[in-house]
């Protein structure tokens, strides 16, 4: 009975201390994703992008939980259904192309609630300033389709074709108080070609939006869990 004993003993010891290994250096599946929120305005092609790239194992130790739209009628807010994430119309207040102080301070609370690590600004057509700024400094980034620091704020495909340059892109980059001034994060070059017209230079133009945004995401992912 005591050799017994102590075989099981010496087996529940093994045991606990496997546990406790495994706890102490936790596997890819224990590993907490990096939460992401996607804020947009219009039809959603980039944050279809991303969710795409999440339903293809893409997007890293990074998922979306949450889409949040500034209009009650953006055709982004039908991506929720068709990728299963919660889909959500959030107030910004009267203006147009800002907040009211008290909505924004409300959008960041309930950014804070859903417990999300980085906002994404795909297509959000709203100048963000402190009330979302200061609690997620650092953990804000936007796609604008330019090369910046050329052809800041609106229009920006629009601005580069008037221009006449070679090329046009775009860029991800840190959100911060200046618009469109934050530190870059990735970038693509675009060829303009004797026969591009504006259509078909803005298409090669989201074609590589599509991919930026979601490989700077599963970039953001990895550095999340290196801290």
């Amino acid at each position: 009975m005591r050799a017994g004993s102590s075989s099981a003993e010496s087996a529940g010891v093994q045991r606990l201390i496997l546990k406790i290994r495994l706890q102490a250096h936790p596997t890819a599946d224990t590993v907490r994703l990096m939460r992401v929120a996607l804020l947009g305005s219009g039809r959603g092609s980039n944050a279809d992008a991303v969710l795409r790239a999440q339903a293809d194992g893409r997007l890293g130790s990074a998922k979306v939980v949450g889409i949040y739209c500034d209009l009650p009628t953006a055709p982004m807010l039908a991506l929720g259904p068709k990728y299963g994430v919660p889909a959500t119309f959030l107030d910004p207040g009267p203006f147009k192309t800002k907040f009211s102080p008290e909505h924004e301070a409300f959008w960041a609370r309930t950014l804070a609630d859903d417990g999300v690590d980085l906002v994404v600004l795909a297509g959000f057509m709203r100048v963000v300033k402190a009330p979302l700024l200061q609690p997620f400094a650092g953990r804000i980034i936007n796609l604008h389709p330019t090369l910046l620091p050329a052809f800041p704020g609106l229009d920006g495909i629009g601005q580069t074709w008037r221009a006449g340059v070679p090329a046009g892109g775009c860029t991800v980059h840190w959100v911060t108080a200046e618009v469109d001034g934050g530190a870059h994060l990735g970038q693509t070059k675009v060829g303009r070609t004797a026969d591009d017209t504006i259509e078909t230079f803005a298409e090669k133009i989201h074609a590589a939006e599509h991919a930026l945004l979601p490989r700077v995401i599963a970039e953001l992912a990895t550095r999340f869990h290196a801290r």
